[in-house]
Parts: C-alpha cells; structure tokens; sequence
C-alpha cells in the first residue's frame, strides 16, 4: 500500500514539473547535430515526427513544456565556454536549460509541429532583432549639447507614439507593422492586438518591447522609417493607414503612398497585388499627444 501511494504521489508530482525540449528546426542545423557521436538520429523527418509524438505524450500526462530553438553554433560556442564536452546528453541537456531562461521559446498547446515550428523561427527573429537594436541605441551615447541619453530618450518617445497610434485606432483587430532603413539592412517590427474594444487593449509585451525598440532606433538615428497599420472589425471593410517618421514625430501617409507601401515587398521592392476589399486611407489624428513638446537633439 505505501509503495503504491509513494507511487501515486511521484505521478502527481510530474504534472508539476515543465520541461523544455531544444528543437533542431532545419535540415542545416540537423545535419551540423550529426558530427555529434551521441546524437541519435539520422534523418530530420524521423526526429522532428519523434519530438511531436513526445510532446503529444508529455501534454497527455498533464505537463507543460516549452519549445526552444537549438542552435548548433551557440551550443558549441556554450560548451567551449563552459569547459563541457559537447559530444555528451548532458551538455545538451545543461544548454537545452540555459535556452529556457535566456532564448526563444514557444509552448507547446497541442499545435502541430509544422505551425509550432514557423512560431519558434518568429519569436527566434524577434528576439534577434530586439538585441540589435537595443546594442544599437546603446552605443549612440549622449546628446552633445544637453548630456542626455540619445538611446534612452528615444525609447519614451516611441513608447508614447506607439501608445498614441493604438489609443486611436478603433475596435477590431490590430496588425501594426514598423520599418526602419539602418544601413545595411532594413530592420521590421510587428505587433499584433486581437480583438481590441474601446478603451481595452491587449498587446503581447515581447512584441511591444521590439516595436517600440526598432521605432526608438529610428527616431534616435534619424533614419528612414515607417508605421503602417492595418485594422480589421467584422462586417467592415480592413482599413490601412500609416505615417512617416520625421524627426521625432510622426507624419501621415497619404492614402496613396499608403498604397504603395502595403503593395510594396521590404526586401525586394517587388510590387505586391492589392487585396480586394480594402480601404487605403489617412490616418486618424494623432492629436497634440502625439507632437513633440520637449527637447530635439
């Protein structure tokens, strides 16, 4: 009878304990895992049909695990700095803790791989992007005339524009989109607000942490950028609208140029089709909140 309680109590306590899983999303990082003696798999299909069926197992005993995007090059780099031997379960197993904390993950829900999989590369991309940026904005330094922090100042400033363009759109579905030309790449933030209504709106803080980064880094650099808003209600038509970075504050697209930046492709500057049923539009007024009232360095 104890045997069977002490038993009973081990599985309870399982359903407490989260776990996290490194996943090896691409056939490239696979196949850098195989040099690896102690890794045991061959083919990339078989282990990522594995690592579903496993989550499907651990969600049916009552866990929570997360999913963190393995990156051989990190992991070596990890082991040399460690000291561990990177050809061992156990240095994978130490890393796999590490991403836990620090790296992208995504929970597991009871999604399929191939959806959990393209969410991990997003949150992989986010989380990329946010630390550039941020070690951008940190190494502008000082304003010459006033002392103060370029970096710092510019991020307030982009919270407050950010909260402005989200407090006057109207109810629906949110899908904010900001471009910002830093040589030598074009850096895009995306935030997304579900199901907004008057006066309440949810928004994913990572997501809002990168925006508000990304828009900081234009406004402290003075370069090119750009929001573009796309808002979705039922039974209406989406509407698209956006502005212009200019200076600190925010200038509005007309609904031509609207046009041309939504059916416009970042990277290539292929034109895009225009979708049927939606209005291209000026913005609604930002209002005195949303214009620069201090200091321009």
């Amino acid at each position: 009878m104890a045997h069977t309680q002490h038993h009973t109590m081990r599985r309870v306590l399982r359903r407490e304990i989260a776990g996290t899983i490194g996943l090896l999303t691409d056939e490239q990082d696979f196949r850098a895992m195989r040099r690896y003696r102690t890794f045991a798999f061959d083919d990339h299909t078989t282990y990522l049909r594995q690592v579903e069926a496993l989550l499907k197992t651990l969600a049916a005993q009552g866990g929570h695990t997360t999913v963190a995007l393995f990156d051989p090059e990190e992991y070596a780099e990890y082991c040399a700095g460690s000291g561990l031997e990177p050809d061992t379960p156990a240095s994978r197993t130490l890393f796999t803790a590490q991403l836990a904390a620090t790296g992208p993950t995504v929970p597991y829900d009871g999604q399929p791989l191939d959806e959990l999989v393209p969410d991990l590369v997003d949150e992989a991309v986010r989380r990329a992007t946010w630390e550039y940026a941020t070690t951008l904005l940190a190494r502008i330094g000082t304003c010459a005339t006033c002392g103060e922090d370029i970096g710092r100042a510019s991020f307030i400033r982009a919270a407050h524009l950010l909260t402005r363009v989200v407090d006057t759109a109207g109810p629906g579905d949110l899908h904010l989109v900001c471009s910002v030309s830093t040589a030598p790449d074009t850096i895009v933030a995306v935030l997304r607000a579900e199901s907004r209504t008057e006066g309440a709106t949810r928004l994913d803080e990572s997501e809002a942490l990168e925006f508000t980064t990304v828009l900081a880094l234009g406004i402290a650099t003075r370069s090119a950028a750009g929001l573009v808003m796309r808002t979705t209600t039922r039974d209406a038509t989406d509407r698209v609208y956006g502005w212009r970075l200019r200076g600190d504050d925010l200038e509005p697209l007309t609904a031509g140029e609207v046009f041309d930046a939504y059916c416009t492709d970042l990277e290539s500057g292929d034109l895009v089709s225009p979708e049927s049923g939606v209005d291209y539009c000026v913005p609604p007024d930002l209002g005195d909140e949303g214009k620069r009232t201090g200091h321009t360095h």
